[in-house]
């Protein structure tokens, strides 16, 4: 082929008077280019490196301080107080080396010392201001004068114009929280779920817990505090999600959804084009650090350490734990299609490959009629079983020859494509279309998803998208700051022709894509099977409901002056309640990225004052007034635990942490044992949207997202996943188990449409017999 005769630098030819090279020049072109791009991004790394180690001074900082300290020796007044006659002592003489070689040296190293000072007290006293938290639990719509200067000297010292890893330095510690505090609040969230014989054995057990071990294991928690920069992270991530041996599909993994109402283009290579274009964009600004770090109030930053490893990320399986292999400056990402893997460049003469390369390259694969090799439709079905079968296949078949060469450069990509053969997208014609949309994403077929890279990016062939991520590296709200940024270029400033394909000229002198090859033997391929029939299984009674609520949203709940979040969390209290006839262990995760790699808490949401009004509720004898009175009572409740874990004063991570010392001391406890062991049958989490505020979905109201999803975590309990879409729009991503005669993901989504309606009924008595339900999908 006569690309492939251009990827050959030289050839030569030996003849009586020596070698003959013939040298290539398109070749060493690109080669010379390459080179040129890798330099300069060498360069820019080592400039935004210096910018964000000094922050929040500034490199021209120190020349004016050099300055300034060399104008008072010219007028003859020592600032350092003698420190600069005792540098210049110590400097060796010599005929290089003047008196006045000497006194300037030793004048530029003092005013370099008493820079790098200043920037330390800086930081020393913006971690200061960044450790306090009372702004926090301030009312919406109030801030006291000392939060107004603790806001603006926190503005005065974050510097102009900040890099992605600017305030890391500056973050603070997140505290341990006192044992009695964390169990004292312990035992408040779990009363109204308990009778009171229940709760007087749960109140001794902890109270001997509190006696012993509890201290033992709290000094060594607290040791580890001063020693880590987090004493929660390198634990969750190994203890949660690593060493977990059951399949990482469905039970680990998350989606996210494409835009709920637009499809750009129906054209899957043209689609599929930009939306990696784009990711390349961010993931070149990602390298460079030259992000900007999100700042709660638009000035607290927030940590941005789980950014790092969003790209040329693999989660690599072992018997005993997985750990995540993260490298730098992939070039090239693995496509999955029809049962056969490609690998693609993403470079070409050292730039990334524009948009319409990128769809003729997708487009090959998409017209290649090839088939698949023996064993290699269901290979990716090894990552979705369970992990030591995976683990010992990977050791014993994939370990040399073309299997280990393919299966590096899947697990050495800079993410993972899948051009999916099915179309998928919301429908409001299709009541269903929701819910297998979600399916979908979450677990495909089972065999088309490679769960172990950081993300997996699927491409319907409607031209739909949507992101399945591996969840050990990072937390929703970090892959929805990318996919916020991704849907953005892809629709507003790449866009497409009036034909659907990508912008641009084709470059058809492109290498094709290459072909990965495999050598499956028979024994490799039975257990291939086997994964994917454990999988088949779980994803098989993965019952799933999207409901997208627009009878109001998050204008109206302001305007009956509560949060939002709140409001919908004591709704979720009512369905539930209404759904199972009781009340449950309820787990909301809420983020503490305020902290040095911070990650997430658990607000338990069931509460004894959120029982109380979902009781009022349904007692025909309590009075409008009354429950309208026990609300606001449980919302405020709710927005406070929220806050608590928001500063590092949550429950369940400290609990976490201490069960895990005890098992490294070896030292038995029933409490932490009954703690940890304890079912959350209702797991819900909110999805942030318009982090970056690049779409104006006041301006483009159908440029909304649909938000993501997760797999239920209880056999007979609901994971429910939700998004305020704006001012108008809340979408729920309901999960349950066909298995559980207790569940059923559509009748609690219509329990929650009508617990929302109930609730906003109490602001309203007009509206309070509201009967007739608006299902919209």
């Amino acid at each position: 082929m006569a690309e492939a005769h251009q990827a050959v630098a030289f050839q030569f030819t030996v003849t009586p008077d020596g070698i003959d090279l013939q040298l290539s020049r398109e070749v060493l072109k690109h080669i010379y280019l390459s080179g040129v791009t890798s330099w300069k991004k060498r360069a820019i790394r080592f400039k935004n490196g210096v910018l964000t180690g000094v922050y929040p001074a500034s490199p021209s900082s120190w020349l004016i301080v050099v300055i300034a300290i060399m104008s008072t020796m010219y007028a003859r007044i020592d600032p350092s107080m003698g420190m600069i006659d005792r540098i210049k002592t110590s400097l060796p003489v010599s005929e290089f080396m003047t008196v006045q070689t000497q006194t300037v040296l030793s004048a530029i190293l003092f005013a370099t010392g008493l820079w790098l000072s200043f920037i330390f007290l800086l930081r020393y006293i913006l971690k200061a201001l960044l450790s306090y938290h009372g702004w926090i639990f301030e009312s919406h719509g109030k801030m006291s004068f000392s939060t107004k200067v603790w806001l603006s000297l926190v503005k005065l010292l974050s510097g102009r114009r900040p890099l992605l890893y600017s305030f890391q330095a500056s973050l603070p510690h997140l505290p341990v929280p006192s044992i009695d505090d964390t169990i004292n609040r312990y035992l408040e969230s779990v009363r109204p779920l308990l009778d009171d014989e229940q709760y007087k054995q749960m109140e001794s057990v902890a109270n001997d817990f509190k006696k012993d071990p509890a201290p033992k294991l709290q000094k060594h928690l607290k040791l580890k505090s001063w020693w880590a920069t987090n004493y929660v992270s390198d634990w969750w991530e190994e203890y949660i999600y690593l060493r977990g041996r059951d399949p990482i599909m469905v039970n680990s993994n998350f989606y996210t959804m494409d835009l709920l109402y637009v499809i750009p283009t129906h054209r899957q290579a043209s689609r599929a084009a930009n939306v990696v274009h784009a990711m390349l964009q961010y993931r070149r600004k990602l390298e460079r650090g030259e992000l900007t770090p999100l700042r709660a109030l638009g000035i607290v930053p927030m940590c941005s350490f789980q950014y790092e490893r969003m790209f040329n990320t693999t989660r690599i399986p072992g018997i005993e734990t997985d750990f995540v292999q993260h490298l730098k400056d992939r070039k090239h990402l693995v496509v999955y299609h029809r049962g056969r893997f490609f690998k693609v460049w993403l470079y070409y003469g050292g730039r990334h490959l524009l948009p319409s390369e990128l769809e003729l390259q997708f487009q090959r694969i998409l017209d290649d009629k090839s088939e698949p090799q023996p064993g290699e439709i269901k290979l990716p079905s090894l990552t979705a079983g369970n992990r030591v079968p995976w683990a010992r296949a990977r050791l014993k078949y994939f370990n040399e020859g073309v299997n280990r060469a393919s299966l590096e450069a899947i697990e050495t990509a800079a993410f993972f494509l899948t051009l999916d053969d099915e179309t998928h997208g919301y429908d409001p014609e299709n009541i269903r279309s929701l819910d297998l949309y979600a399916k979908s994403l979450l677990h495909g077929k089972c065999y088309d998803r490679w769960f172990d890279k950081s993300f997996t990016l699927i491409v319907y062939k409607n031209g739909k998208i949507g992101v399945n991520t591996e969840h050990s590296w990072a937390d929703s709200p970090i892959i929805g700051h990318m996919w916020e940024y991704v849907l953005a270029t892809d629709c507003f400033h790449l866009g497409y022709t009036a034909e659907g394909h990508c912008k641009g000229d084709i470059n058809k002198s492109l290498a094709p894509p290459t072909r990965l090859q495999w050598d499956i033997p028979k024994a490799c391929q039975v257990i291939i099977e086997g994964s994917y029939m454990i999988a088949k299984g779980i994803a098989d009674d993965v019952d799933f409901h999207g409901c997208l609520f627009n009878e109001f949203g998050k204008s109206l709940i302001k305007k009956c002056r509560t949060s939002p979040d709140a409001f919908i969390q004591l709704a979720l209290q009512l369905a539930h309640y209404r759904d199972k006839g009781e009340f449950c262990l309820t787990y909301e995760s809420s983020m503490t990225r305020m902290f040095r790699e911070g990650r997430t808490e658990t607000v338990r949401s069931c509460t004894c004052e959120s029982t109380a009004f979902v009781k009022a509720m349904e007692d025909e004898r309590t009075t409008n007034e009354q429950r309208l009175a026990l609300f606001k009572k449980a919302a405020d409740k709710h927005q406070n635990m929220y806050r608590l874990a928001m500063t590092g004063a949550g429950i369940d991570r400290h609990l976490f942490c201490l069960y895990i010392v005890s098992k490294v001391m070896d030292i038995d406890s029933p409490f932490l044992k009954q703690v940890l062991s304890e079912p959350w049958r209702l797991s819900t989490s909110q999805t942030p949207q318009q982090q970056l505020n690049l779409i104006d979905i006041q301006k483009f109201p159908k440029y909304v997202g649909a938000g993501g999803g997760f797999g239920p975590v209880a056999d007979d309990g609901y994971g429910v996943s939700y998004i305020i879409v704006g001012e108008d729009l809340i979408t729920f991503h309901i999960s349950s188990k066909f298995s559980s005669p207790e569940t059923d993901s559509f009748r609690f989504g219509q329990n929650i449409r009508q617990a929302m309606l109930d609730i906003r009924a109490l602001f309203n008595p007009k509206e309070k017999k509201i009967t007739s339900l608006k299902i919209i999908n």
